[in-house]
């Protein structure tokens, strides 16, 4: 097997630069006001996306759906998964969805 270049690597997404991240979804609960889901999303970037270094792609209006990954080149881990799940329980949302993590640029 023959070893690529570092810029290869990069380039491919593979090895050293290879990007784990996961899927993420939930829905608030019909009694849920627009200004309460906007602040209920601030909250969830605030304090667990941010402070972990995470970048959140996603939206939508009663039912979200996204994406989770690392804010530079970088696996997501378990305790990522957790703590975007564990940030939901007792919040006004249903269907929490946490995906297993997986290989963005290849799956």
């Amino acid at each position: 097997m023959a070893t690529r270049s570092r810029r290869l690597r990069k380039k491919l997404r593979v090895d050293e630069f290879q990007e784990f991240g996961f899927d993420i979804n939930w829905s608030f609960d019909k009694s849920v006001s627009e200004e309460q889901i906007d602040t209920l999303v601030d909250e969830f970037i605030n304090e667990v996306i941010d402070p972990r270094q995470l970048g959140f792609h996603g939206g939508g209006h009663k039912e979200w759906e996204g994406i989770i990954a690392t804010q530079e080149i970088g696996k997501c881990t378990e305790e990522d998964r957790a703590a975007a799940s564990d940030f939901w329980q007792g919040k006004a949302v249903s269907n929490v969805t946490v995906g297993e993590l997986y290989d963005i640029w290849w799956s």
